[in-house]
């Protein structure tokens, strides 16, 4: 169920009295994109006047923002035997989970529990006890967990795989998840037990940042009545575009690892000496990709970078390349890119394709290095309307607009 037009339900948006509102994420600070995400919206609900309490789990890096109103304790499948063990009773709902989450429940009294990244580390558990109690359960998705066991929608070669939205046995035969035979079989156990009737009893709307996603949902059988797309949000306004990119390097800003296409991305621009590409970040593959570029003169790599950084590296860029090779869902980088007025060069897979147009980037297909080459050739040779950019994508990406259907979903939960 899509939303309605912001704009005919904007007066009674402004009507909605003050809420309490549990926001739930297995971890609370800014680690990847769906912890970031959470921490924007929890943001952007107290600036609105909301009560905010936080359910995670409890981790030495967790931001303490003084709104947490309850965590359960610290699990990890790294571990001993024995933390594995009680890893995996977690995430299939039993353990300490239900009491710590309870007690969150009876102290803050939400009226709408919402849901961001809570299998492995949490539990779905928590979609019930809320459920149960008669509370609004919304659950906005980070990655295809409810779908694909495995996370990712990739088969253990690294190619696009949906066997899983059929068949969750798929992820054992194939042992998908991490390469791993134990790894899978956790995975495998989790997805018979929290299958799709059994969700979707407990929760009320699920909430798909990409109609990609939503579109996938479906195709594995999940009901269309309880779906919903709302766009990420990115709460930085860039009153001051950078109109003169006098650098005039690309930028490629995520994580190093072979879904994302970086190792395409640099065995195509390696071979362009024109083109002037930062790499920011780091990952599985930065050692083996900083030796093989080495002498790659155009290519220079950053390592990590805070968020602040990448946000300065963005607004000087000329243009930034997401080369994905895996179903991006609706990804920060580009929405943040948008923002700054720089054009993003992407790749024609997952959510990436809906966040740009003719006037705000360039599509390639994914994982081919020609049309990728020939992206770039374009990109570097355009005239780009930073200023034009940034004003699109400040209505499209907006926290004011993201507020308002976001406010429309907690109460067309009911």
């Amino acid at each position: 169920m899509d939303v309605p037009n912001t704009q005919l339900f904007r007066t009674s948006i402004s009507s909605i009295p003050v809420m309490r509102i549990l926001l739930v994420n297995k971890f609370y600070y800014r680690r990847g994109g769906d912890c970031v995400v959470t921490i924007n919206t929890a943001d952007l609900l107290q600036r609105h006047g909301h009560e905010v309490g936080i359910f995670t789990m409890d981790y030495p890096d967790n931001i303490d923002t003084g709104i947490t109103v309850g965590t359960a304790s610290q699990t990890d499948f790294a571990g001993s035997m024995p933390q594995k063990l009680r890893a995996t009773w977690r995430a299939l709902g039993h353990g300490d989970i239900i009491s710590s989450f309870s007690k969150a429940m009876d102290s803050f009294r939400p009226d709408v529990v919402h849901l961001h990244n809570i299998h492995s580390y949490l539990s779905p558990v928590i979609a019930e006890i809320a459920h149960h109690r008669g509370i609004r359960v919304v659950w906005t998705l980070h990655d295809y967990k409810l779908i694909c066991p495995a996370y990712s929608c990739l088969d253990p070669d690294g190619h696009v795989c949906e066997e899983c939205f059929t068949d969750t046995a798929a992820v054992l035969r194939r042992r998908c998840h991490k390469g791993s035979l134990a790894a899978s079989a956790i995975a495998w156990l989790e997805a018979r037990t929290w299958n799709r009737l059994r969700l979707q009893s407990a929760v009320d709307t699920f909430i798909c940042p990409s109609r990609f996603m939503m579109d996938k949902m479906a195709s594995a059988g999940f009901d269309r009545r309880q779906l919903t797309h709302l766009c990420n949000f990115d709460p930085a306004t860039h009153t001051d575009v950078n109109t003169v990119r006098t650098k005039g390097y690309a930028l490629y800003a995520g994580r190093l690892s072979r879904e994302k296409g970086v190792d395409t991305l640099l065995s195509t621009a390696s071979g362009m000496p024109g083109l002037q590409l930062t790499v920011a970040g780091d990952g599985p593959l930065g050692d083996e990709l900083r030796q093989t570029y080495a002498t790659a003169e155009n290519v220079t790599f950053t390592g990590h970078v805070d968020g602040k950084r990448v946000k300065e590296l963005m607004s000087q860029a000329a243009f930034t390349i997401i080369p994905s090779e895996w179903y991006e869902n609706n990804p920060l980088g580009v929405i943040e890119s948008l923002n700054a007025g720089t054009p993003v060069i992407g790749a024609d897979i997952g959510g990436i394709p809906e966040l740009i147009d003719e006037h705000s980037g360039i599509i390639f297909t994914s994982g081919d290095t020609g049309s990728l080459k020939s992206a770039l050739e374009k990109a570097m040779a355009r005239d780009w309307d930073h200023t034009a950019i940034a004003h699109d994508a400040h209505d499209r990406f907006s926290a004011d607009t993201h507020y308002d259907r976001l406010m429309q979903i907690y109460h067309r939960a009911d």
